[in-house]
Parts: structure tokens; C-alpha cells; sequence
């Protein structure tokens, strides 16, 4: 029962690798995620706080001074999922990070779960922080989740950057269906007995029968966007850019030798770049108007 347990969850968790992460097999055996564990993200009771929302008690935790970067996790995570980059930002940002309902240590909901749902729930927890407007970085479900942010909530949000997100459930490659069919026949027929059943189970529907955002929608969002893809992600790379050219202020980053979990497996990769796109002024480029000025600049510089 505990190992179908655990591969009913990793299922859920496909898209997130909620605690079934493991380092890539050329990976530092210790890479820096391990040294931010030494404070418990996701346990600490030092930092942590809750406030209710939608009948639902969300658990948070807050870290750092400065201006505020909420950090989002991925299906069936929690906050402790994003341990480095908390312990990366927090060193020159507020950093607030929450567990998603149903998953971690916030509650459960009644009925099925939809991003948009949780979208509004982050917008609440900047309301309860009373944060004013936040940049949103969001990993997998996070990352679906800080598109939606920018739609629904823009007053809420300066810079956004959404991590292998997806808008609609059939932009994973298909070796990666075949994955989670494969693991489908591991759950066991009572797995709706148990809380972590009908969570996983929840988790696992959010997961085959979500999003679904309509790519013109994201027209709506100002906010300057990062967007973000491993290039051995689960997402397929063309829905990725396809969410890119549907941006009206946005940049695209795809990481090298990297897959889904990049923030966990190669996080100085992962941060470094956020923190520069976070860092720098967004300006919106032109294709040709910046390529023939740099080729007149470098053209004079050549000439001296």
C-alpha cells in the first residue's frame, strides 16, 4: 500500500516532482538544495504563518527583507520543494511562499481543484500580507498558476516568471503520457480511503484534466513575463514558445541539459537567471531596429 501510495503520488506530482525528486545521474551528489535544507522550508514554525480563504487554511511561510517575491510550487509540493531558490532570494528579497490547497500543509477543499482557483489564492495571500504588488516566480502547476496571476490579478503582480507551465493538458510529450499510464496501473482500487488517497487522487485530476486557457487570453497580461523550459522537459517546447509568442512583454529562456526539475537539479542555473531578469529593466526588443543597432555600433568600433 505505501509503495503504491508513493507512486500514486509521484503520478500526481508528474509535472512538479513533488517529493520524489532525485538529482539528474550526472548531478552534484549534494547540490546546493541540500545545504538549504538545514532549515526545514515547508516545517518552519519560526517563519510560518496562516490565514484562511474560500473556507480553505493556507499555510505560509516568510523569509528575508526587501521587495516581495512569491515563490509557487508544483502539484502535489509543497513550499519545502523550492528550498533553494527560498535560500537563494531571501538574501536580498522578502520571499514569501505558500502550500497550495489540498497539498502540503494547507487544507482541504471540497470538490475538485482548478488553477484558477489557486491563482486567486495567491492573490489573497498578497491581500492578507497586504504586499501591494509582488513579482511571481512559479514552477510547473506554479508556473500555470503566475500566468494566471497576470490575467486575473494584474493589479497584483510587476514581473512574473512561469517554469515549464502549461495552458492546456495535452502539452506534455507523449513518452511522458506513457509514463503516467504506466504508473496509473500501480494505484490501488481503495486508494480514496485514505486523506493522502484523496488528496493524491485530486492531485491526479487536476493534473489529466487541467488547464485549459486559451493562449489569446495571455494577450491580457502586461506584465513583463519570463518564460522558462528545460530543453528535455516534460512540456513540449513548441507549447512553450507557443506561450512565449502570446506574451506581449515577454522574455524566453530554455536552460541546457536540463529537464523539469532544473530549479532542483542545476538551482544556481535556475536562480541566476531569474534573478537577472528580475534585476534588469524590462524593455521590450525589436528584431530589427536592435540587430542593425548593434551591428552599426559594432561596425564602428571595428572601424577605430
Amino acid at each position: 500500500m505505501i509503495r503504491s501510495l508513493r507512486s500514486t503520488v509521484a503520478l500526481a506530482a508528474v509535472l512538479a516532482l513533488a517529493g520524489a525528486c532525485t538529482p539528474a545521474k550526472d548531478a552534484d551528489p549534494k547540490p546546493p538544495a541540500a545545504a538549504a535544507a538545514k532549515i526545514p522550508y515547508g516545517a518552519n514554525k519560526a517563519a510560518s504563518g496562516s490565514f484562511v480563504h474560500d473556507g480553505v487554511t493556507f499555510y505560509y511561510e516568510v523569509y528575508g527583507a526587501g521587495e516581495p517575491l512569491l515563490l509557487v510550487h508544483g502539484n502535489g509540493g509543497s513550499l519545502g520543494m523550492l528550498a533553494a531558490q527560498i535560500d537563494h532570494f531571501k538574501g536580498h528579497r522578502k520571499v514569501i511562499a505558500m502550500d497550495s490547497r489540498d497539498q502540503g500543509r494547507s487544507g482541504d477543499s471540497a470538490g475538485p481543484i482548478t488553477y484558477e482557483m489557486m491563482a486567486d489564492d495567491l492573490a489573497a495571500l498578497v491581500d492578507h500580507l497586504q504586499l501591494g504588488k509582488v513579482d511571481v516566480v512559479g514552477w510547473s502547476d506554479g508556473g500555470i498558476e503566475a500566468l494566471l496571476m497576470g490575467v486575473r490579478h494584474p493589479d497584483k503582480v510587476n514581473k512574473l516568471v512561469a517554469m515549464a507551465a502549461n495552458l492546456n493538458p495535452d502539452a506534455i510529450y507523449p513518452e511522458t503520457t506513457a509514463w503516467v499510464a504506466q504508473m496509473k496501473t500501480q494505484m490501488p482500487p481503495d486508494l480514496d480511503k485514505t486523506p493522502e488517497g484523496r488528496r493524491a487522487l485530486k492531485m491526479l485530476n487536476l493534473l489529466e484534466n487541467e488547464p485549459h486557457i486559451d493562449p489569446k487570453a495571455l494577450g491580457k497580461i502586461a506584465a513583463p513575463t519570463l518564460v522558462m523550459s528545460g530543453d528535455h522537459d516534460v512540456i513540449q517546447l513548441k507549447h512553450t514558445a507557443e506561450i512565449y509568442e502570446n506574451l506581449p512583454n515577454a522574455n524566453l529562456a530554455v536552460l541546457p541539459n536540463s529537464t523539469h526539475a532544473v530549479p532542483y537539479d542545476d538551482p544556481k542555473l535556475f536562480n541566476d537567471t531569474v534573478d537577472r531578469f528580475l534585476k534588469t529593466p524590462f524593455r521590450k526588443r525589436d528584431r530589427i531596429a536592435d540587430l542593425t543597432a548593434s551591428i552599426e555600433k559594432a561596425t564602428k568600433e571595428m572601424a577605430k
